[in-house]
């Protein structure tokens, strides 16, 4: 553990309505509490005082609870103490890795409960801290790598979204370790899995317009697909996109303050007449109430198909068609870069080459032969 991870333990009292005066330790910053399986700045010791008492035996009470508490304290901190030193708690070496996990997936987006869902899978549903070692994770990573999918008749896993899945894993234990739940930065010995270019599908501005005019079965999905396509927004952000969050900027326009699910990224975008005709009459909560992701599957396709549209396209090629758009248009790659709350412009760049290749392809086409 890092010297600047040492939490500092302090016992205090709670008042209960009952009257009496309920002891904890608070730990700063939090550790990791076996008991409740997550991260927490209080344990309760299961030990009361007398908050009021009345003669000397509840004063002597009090005072034998108080040295059993402060003793409790003590061991915590030599606990912690120790591990700076590379003893390694017994409690803490003993915890649920797997429930430390599912807390983590739960306050991120979609990858990391699946990736959880693997590595629960992987370890047959059990895997206290200790077992974590790097062994195990170079086992899990070609675990990934071995992964068929069932809904594309058992192919083997793409190799982006094993990338993606291994580097999900790597920062779940770069977490741990910064939090102190490892005793190693085991990340230091651990292999990548390199990322091929991917190919970027998008629609064109044809193709945009012949889907606004297709009926949908779904108008929520509607709207909403046509929403991404002027906005560039990610399915996980217009499923949380809030009338709240929608504005009315200095300018006299609108704009959506929000924070995105995915990279955690505070962003101010501005939000044009057209995309906002699409969110229906202003109201309270959820601005695409009825949404789900499974409308972005096989309704989806099945609109695609209505309108003529035979590309191989889902519901996050309306984000690159909004940026290969707005390059096609003349936006320079840096604005794009802050439309789409990249945190790096060189994953920008990739719409940049895709219009690069629109134009040479439209160089070739011209011929006096």
């Amino acid at each position: 553990m890092k010297a600047s991870s040492i939490s500092k333990v302090t016992l205090r009292q709670e008042k209960l309505k009952s009257g009496k005066l309920s002891l904890y330790l608070d730990f700063y910053p939090p550790i990791w509490n076996p008991n409740i399986k997550k991260m927490s700045r209080r344990e309760f010791l299961g030990l009361y005082l007398i908050a009021e008492p009345q003669d000397k035996f509840e004063m002597d009470y009090n005072e034998a609870i108080l040295i059993k508490a402060r003793g409790i304290r003590a061991q915590r901190e030599m606990a912690i103490i120790n591990e700076e030193f590379g003893f390694i708690d017994k409690t803490k070496k003993h915890a649920d890795f797997l429930a430390y996990f599912e807390d983590k997936a739960k306050s991120k987006y979609q990858k990391w409960e699946i990736v959880y869902k693997h590595f629960c899978e992987f370890t047959n549903g059990r895997c206290l801290v200790k077992d974590v070692t790097i062994g195990l994770c170079n086992d899990f990573r070609s675990h990934i790598l071995s992964l068929r999918v069932k809904k594309k008749k058992y192919a083997k896993i793409a190799t982006n979204s094993a990338a993606g899945y291994w580097s999900t894993f790597r920062a779940l234990l770069k977490m741990a370790y910064r939090e102190g739940l490892l005793n190693e930065n085991i990340n230091d010995h651990l292999e990548s899995i390199d990322w091929e270019e991917p190919k970027i599908n998008f629609l064109e501005i044809e193709e945009i317009r012949r889907l606004a005019t297709t009926p949908c079965k779904v108008d929520v999905l509607k709207r909403a697909s046509l929403f991404a396509c002027l906005t560039g927004l990610r399915i996980s952000d217009i499923l949380q996109l809030k009338w709240d969050n929608i504005e009315v900027s200095p300018d006299g326009g609108h704009c959506m303050r929000i924070c995105t699910q995915k990279t955690k990224t505070q962003a101010t975008l501005p939000l044009n007449e057209e995309a906002l005709s699409y969110c229906g009459e202003p109201n309270r909560g959820l601005v695409f109430k009825g949404l789900s992701r499974a409308h972005t599957r096989e309704p989806f396709k099945s609109w695609l198909k209505a309108a003529g549209i035979t590309k191989k396209i889902t519901f996050h090629g309306l984000r690159h068609t909004y940026a290969t758009l707005l390059i096609t248009n003349g936006t320079d790659i840096y604005t794009v870069s802050k439309m789409l709350t990249h945190k790096n412009v060189a994953t920008t760049q990739i719409y940049a080459e895709v219009v690069n290749q629109k134009k040479r392809d439209a160089a070739n086409s011209i011929t006096l032969k």
